[in-house]
């Protein structure tokens, strides 16, 4: 006679561990999402490429214009990597690119942020629009690099967003 309690406890195992497989660790959570602002219901991206521009903004005023631009250089670099890596984590919970990952977004901002000058607004908002434009329409090869799936394709049209507005950035600073 097999005792009812051992059925119990499966049964208790088995909900908890399904439950657990369907909640998405912590730490791809706060660094995919942009520490939350993935979560914002209107234009998730935006949001999260609007945030990493108030945190280069912020910093414009924190630093001389040489560290931030290496600070700048860094904040791509490891959210690159970091993203890539939360992308990764994430997939099997919400999708290969989930409207809620936004470090992808955070990084492609700051890419044409590594030329804006500090001390006047405009050029941040330059950046910001260019490459909400170049991440929105994906023109010029960013759709091809979009369709293809993966973490690190998460990562590298966004990247490819913040490279054409960097041109333009620095054409427009030519031309002034």
């Amino acid at each position: 006679m097999k005792k009812p309690v051992n059925f119990l406890v499966i049964i208790v195992i088995s909900t908890n561990f399904a439950l657990a497989m369907t909640r998405p660790p912590l730490w791809p959570v706060i660094i995919g999402t942009g520490f939350g602002s993935g979560f914002c219901p209107i234009a998730p991206g935006t949001a999260g490429a609007l945030l990493a521009t108030l945190i280069w903004v912020a910093l414009s005023y924190a630093m001389p214009s040489a560290i931030l631009i290496a600070v700048t250089a860094v904040l791509i670099v490891i959210s690159t990597a970091a993203g890539t890596w939360a992308a990764g984590k994430l997939a099997p919970y919400w999708g290969d690119d989930p409207s809620k990952v936004v470090i992808d977004e955070m990084a492609g901002v700051w890419v044409p942020l590594l030329a804006a000058p500090t001390g006047n607004l405009l050029w941040p908002l330059a950046c910001f629009a260019l490459f909400r434009f170049f991440d929105i329409l994906k023109p010029l090869g960013i759709r091809a690099l979009d369709q293809r799936k993966g973490p690190f394709w998460v990562m590298a049209d966004d990247l490819a967003a913040g490279l054409y507005s960097l041109v333009i950035i620095l054409l427009a600073q030519w031309a002034i």
